[in-house]
């Protein structure tokens, strides 16, 4: 049996908005986009029955330091929710899909959270949203 090796004709690209949902606007909120690759597969060890290694890949050799790094608005001010900051911010993670576009990239996906604690005191939270583009190679 003869196995051909097949290269992948689709690559991926994800970008991050964290926009705060901390009251009095204390938070930060960015747009992130990764300049470095990596290879998972430096990073992954196999779990098993038989056996179970403890993963030790280095977290320095993980952690990207090239990246873009946009600032956008945070949902709240002192005031409280601030719409005009949401318009703010839809306009620069436009303008980043467009430019993407324009660069041959294809937005094939978008999946969003909220994470806060909600409890008494919350002073906490973040709304997430990834932006997954593909194209061609």
């Amino acid at each position: 049996m003869c196995f051909t090796e097949v290269t992948a004709q689709v690559e991926y690209k994800i970008i991050t908005s964290v926009e705060s949902i901390v009251p009095n606007g204390i938070g930060r909120s960015r747009l992130i986009s990764s300049v470095d690759e990596r290879d998972y597969k430096d990073f992954t060890s196999e779990q098993t029955t038989e056996e179970s290694k403890r993963n030790k890949s280095d977290r320095g050799d993980l952690r990207v330091k090239n990246y873009e790094e946009t600032k956008l608005l945070n949902f709240y001010n002192v005031a409280g929710i601030r719409f005009q900051n949401i318009a703010s911010n839809d306009a620069v993670v436009s303008s980043k899909i467009n430019t993407m576009t324009e660069e041959g990239w294809e937005l094939a996906f978008v999946s969003s959270a909220v994470e806060s604690d909600a409890g008494t005191n919350d002073g906490q939270g973040i709304f997430i949203t990834r932006y997954i583009f593909k194209r061609n190679k």
